[in-house]
């Protein structure tokens, strides 16, 4: 009994600051979710409007764009940063000359802040000065110009989230590589497996749970992706970059909408634990059952 009173009160700091800074938020934002709030208006109280904000967003073109935008961002961002991020860790696990340098370069993208990669990519990519522009116009004769091309918007977008996160997947699968028991891939070439066949029924079963851990958090932060977008495009041209952290903050801060962005930003929590919870389903679970 005094173990248990004593765990709890060692676990109280936490409790307390994850209640601060965690529960109370998300309720207070649930909350104005059901409310028309513009605290800078000439009645700058909140209207109880019971679920008018949801029912708008529905059928909100704006919204709806940006959010499918926002998959496809998140699609080829991801996607292109585990294909990387696994040839990296398998590149790292072996030794080559200049190899401590590589790592430290490569990890250096992590301890950068958002708004710093956003910066820097801005001055890489505009026409005029930037590096990227003028190699690809000495190179393929072709001019970079992402604030007319929303492809090239787009394009460059993922491509800067890529450059950014790929260090964080790489470290993750590091890890979960170093961890696999050498036993199962000794059997496997004695056995004449070729490479494909050890990756998909022995590497890559083994990996699962770390490389799900690893899609989770990517796929969390690059639904929430605003500092780097906004200081890169602006959410432009048009709306071709407008994703839906970008979104969220058009309706917040310019438009003063506190109500309407807290009902989008609850029903984006809500399609972020619905998408992870299908990928643990699909991925996870049956193997556990099997087990």
């Amino acid at each position: 009994m005094h173990s248990q009173k004593l765990g709890w009160l060692l676990l109280s700091p936490t409790i307390l600051i994850l209640g601060l800074f965690g529960i109370f938020p998300f309720i207070y934002v649930v909350w104005v979710s059901f409310h028309q709030w513009n605290p800078f208006a000439a009645n700058p109280l909140m209207v109880f409007n019971w679920a008018s904000n949801y029912r708008t967003l529905v059928f909100d073109k704006q919204f709806l764009a940006s959010l499918g935008i926002t998959i496809a961002f998140v699609f080829f961002a991801v996607v292109s940063e585990l294909i990387l991020g696994y040839i990296l860790a398998q590149a790292l696990m072996k030794d080559f000359p200049g190899k401590a340098f590589f790592r430290t370069i490569h990890t250096l993208p992590l301890i950068m802040a958002p708004i710093i990669v956003g910066s820097v990519w801005k001055l890489m990519t505009t026409p005029s000065i930037g590096i990227i522009p003028y190699l690809l116009r000495s190179w393929f004769g072709y001019d970079l110009n992402i604030g007319q091309s929303a492809l090239a918007a787009f394009t460059i977008t993922v491509i800067m989230d890529v450059w950014h996160w790929t260090p964080l997947v790489t470290l993750s699968l590091i890890a979960a590589l170093v961890s696999l028991p050498p036993d199962p891939f000794e059997q496997a070439q004695i056995d004449g497996a070729g490479k494909s066949q050890i990756f998909w029924h022995i590497t890559l079963p083994l990996i699962r749970p770390a490389l799900l851990a690893t899609v989770f958090i990517r796929l969390m932060d690059a639904l929430r992706t605003v500092d780097e977008v906004l200081m890169l495009t602006g959410g432009g041209p048009g709306s071709s970059t407008r994703y839906i952290g970008v979104h969220i903050f058009r309706e917040v801060f310019p438009k003063t909408n506190y109500g309407y962005g807290s009902a989008i930003s609850v029903v984006v929590l809500y399609l972020t634990i619905v998408v992870c919870w299908l990928l643990y389903v699909g991925l996870i679970a049956p193997r556990a059952k099997r087990g």
